[in-house]
C-alpha cells in the first residue's frame, strides 16, 4: 500500500517519466521504505492496468521514446483513500537493523562498543544529511523531519548504550 500511495503521491505533484520518477526516488533524503526501480516500474504497470495511472509516450530528440505517468481520476481517489488509510494506521514497524542488538552481550564490549561506534557514525551521517534538506521542502516533506526525529533519537541512546556497556566492563 505505502509504495503505491508514494508512486501516486510524487506523480499527482506532476507528471513524471519513468527516468525522472526513479531519480526521485534514488536521491530523496527523507524516502521512508525502499523502493527499486524493478519495483517501481513494475508497480507503475499494476497501477496503468488497474486503471489509476495512464502514459503518453514521449520522444526527445534522438533518443528513445519514454513513458510520461499521469494520474487519473480513479488513481487520485485510491491515493486519497491509501493516504487516509496510512495516516489513521497504527501499524507494527520493522527495524531489521536491531536485531542484532539483543545479542549485543555476545561479543567482547570492546569489539560490540566499536560496532556501536561504527553504528552510530552511520546514524549521525544520515542525520547531518537530512539537516541539509532546504526549509521550503522540509515544510512540505513531514517525512524528513519524521526521520530527523528518529535519527536523533537513536543517536541519543546509542550514546547511553554505549556508555552503558563501557562503564559495565
Amino acid at each position: 500500500m505505502e509504495k503505491k500511495l508514494l508512486l501516486l503521491g510524487y506523480l499527482l505533484s506532476h507528471s513524471m517519466h519513468g527516468y525522472q520518477l526513479n531519480q526521485v526516488l534514488q536521491h530523496s533524503a527523507g524516502l521512508p521504505i525502499t523502493l527499486t526501480k524493478s519495483n517501481a516500474y513494475k508497480l507503475l504497470g499494476n497501477m496503468e492496468t488497474d486503471g489509476w495511472v495512464t502514459y503518453r509516450e514521449e520522444q526527445e530528440g534522438n533518443r528513445p521514446s519514454r513513458r510520461v505517468y499521469t494520474v487519473t481520476k480513479e488513481g487520485k481517489a485510491v491515493f486519497y483513500r491509501l493516504l487516509r488509510e496510512n495516516l489513521s494506521a497504527c501499524p507494527t514497524p520493522e527495524f531489521p537493523a536491531a536485531v542484532g542488538l539483543d545479542f549485543v552481550h555476545a561479543l567482547p564490549v570492546e569489539e560490540a562498543v566499536a560496532l556501536l561506534e561504527q553504528r552510530r557514525q552511520a546514524v549521525e551521517a544520515r542525520f547531518q544529511q537530512l539537516d541539509t534538506v532546504p526549509d521550503e521542502i522540509l515544510q512540505s516533506h513531514l517525512t524528513i523531519e519524521y526521520l530527523h526525529h528518529y535519527y536523533g533519537s537513536e543517536l541519543e541512546w546509542l550514546a547511553v548504550i554505549i556508555d552503558r556497556l563501557q562503564t559495565k566492563d
